[in-house]
């Protein structure tokens, strides 16, 4: 909608409140209900908004290391600007219309914190070069029979799935929580989040969930609100749902696998697709996958951005341990999918749930292309094999945050103000896990040593 069809809706629909709300560096959605005419107002001016969203981390705890906000500029407004074409309404709040926000500066430069605003950087690069992108993020997530309140007055422990057993693909015990399976489809759905498929992985209460793909940017729109969306509905049936990326040593983690493929400018051809070639891969889909091996060890916290997230990359799970691709092959960080002209695309399989869409999206795509404007050559399927120990992933998100801050390629790709403030974020979130004595710590040393 443009600005006269919205005004028109709110007026035929005698709205008088509307939701709008933005990504932190976290991938959190942070945001407001606000009264009609405060919107109205907002669309010639934009509205402020305390940039302390920016200047804590996901647990509200404000940051000491970071230069873009703090005690030392007392926290003033930024810009945030409503983006009209991300209208839709919330069929589980009385259809209440909803928007998506996204930041600039006050002199109209980009706020460097702004995981969206980044991400359309980069699409936009992609635009002047003529392709069109087609992403889909598709995300695994456990759910438990527990409240907010359960966890805080249980202390996170003994933390109860909505069904036992490992049932991968299971037709039956969706039927257990029949009404949250319906809900989850029919009410994204209706949100505009495109569905496509929705099944239950294996462990107990971990569900899978597929999304049609788009355009970048509308496609990192989609897989954010997906996962808010979800623990809001999952809240009306009293379950919890965790995007954790493994929240258990003993079962799978939970990915967020991005799907993509470039098209030419009239969206009419595959332009990963080319049927002469042995893999049906043309030359530009091995330089757009060679950029992202190449990128890979320089901007891993993009896609594992927490501490957990590399409890993940275990040997032997289904996850990648290493910068490595194959054909059809989900062992591997990169998978090759060459099945039909339309469908061939390529899965970056290093991403985690608990990954922002609009970070790991950004650096998928801005490594894919670094690829094609370099013309980088592809790793022979036997190379990446062969070098696997020295391709290996960054076992922790100190190291990958300290190869990050200290890359000039992560520079070059996202700039130096985002590189900052993102990596001095990671390592915050570092110090704040460092800090801590863990059960296994006490299990292991408490009585022997």
């Amino acid at each position: 909608m443009d600005k006269t069809q919205v005004i028109k809706y709110l007026d035929d629909n005698k709205i008088e409140k509307i939701k709008f709300a933005f990504a932190d560096i976290d991938g959190v959605l942070r945001g407001k209900v606000i009264h009609r005419r405060k919107f109205l107002e907002s669309l010639e001016s934009g509205l402020g908004f305390c940039d302390v969203v920016f200047g804590w981390d996901c647990a509200d705890m404000p940051y000491d290391n970071v230069k873009l906000t703090g005690t030392h500029t007392g926290y003033p407004d930024q810009l945030c600007a409503i983006d009209l074409s991300t209208f839709r309404s919330i069929p589980w709040q009385e259809n209440m219309p909803f928007f998506i926000a996204d930041f600039n500066k006050k002199d109209g430069s980009a706020l460097a914190a702004c995981s969206r605003t980044l991400l359309k950087k980069i699409a936009s690069q992609c635009s002047d070069l003529g392709y069109i992108s087609r992403f889909s993020q598709e995300f695994e997530w456990f759910n438990f029979k527990e409240t907010p309140q359960s966890l805080y007055d249980k202390e996170f422990t003994k933390i109860q799935p909505i069904t036992p057993g490992m049932y991968g693909y299971s037709i039956i015990r969706p039927s257990l929580y029949a009404n949250y399976n319906a809900d989850l489809f029919k009410l994204l759905t209706d949100f505009g989040i495109p569905i496509e498929t929705l099944h239950t992985e294996t462990g107990p209460g971990v569900y899978e969930i597929t999304i049609y793909p788009d355009h970048v940017l509308s496609a990192a729109d989609n897989a954010v609100l997906l996962k808010s969306s979800i623990k809001e509905i999952a809240y009306q049936h009293d379950i919890i749902a965790s995007f954790m990326a493994k929240w258990n040593t003993s079962l799978p983690g939970c990915s967020g696998h991005i799907h993509q493929s470039l098209w030419n400018s009239d969206n009419t051809e595959n332009l990963f697709y080319d049927a002469k070639n042995v893999n049906k891969m043309s030359d530009l889909m091995q330089h757009y996958l060679a950029g992202q091996l190449y990128c890979l060890p320089h901007i891993l916290p993009m896609y594992a951005p927490t501490v957990n997230s590399y409890k993940r990359f275990v040997e032997g799970a289904w996850a990648p341990i290493a910068a490595n691709w194959g054909i059809d092959n989900r062992t591997t960080a990169i998978r090759v999918i060459n099945s039909g002209q339309k469908s061939t695309r390529i899965e970056t399989r290093v991403p985690g749930s608990d990954s922002n869409p609009y970070l790991a999206m950004a650096a998928a795509l801005a490594s894919g292309l670094y690829g094609i404007k370099n013309k980088l050559p592809l790793p022979s399927l036997e190379d990446t094999e062969q070098n696997l120990i020295t391709n290996r992933l960054h076992s922790n998100l100190f190291e990958a945050t300290v190869a990050m801050k200290t890359s000039a390629l992560a520079t070059e790709l996202f700039g130096e103000g985002f590189v900052e403030h993102f990596c001095q974020t990671r390592l915050w979130e570092w110090q704040q896990f460092s800090k801590q004595v863990t059960d296994w710590e006490l299990k292991r040393y408490f009585e022997i040593i």
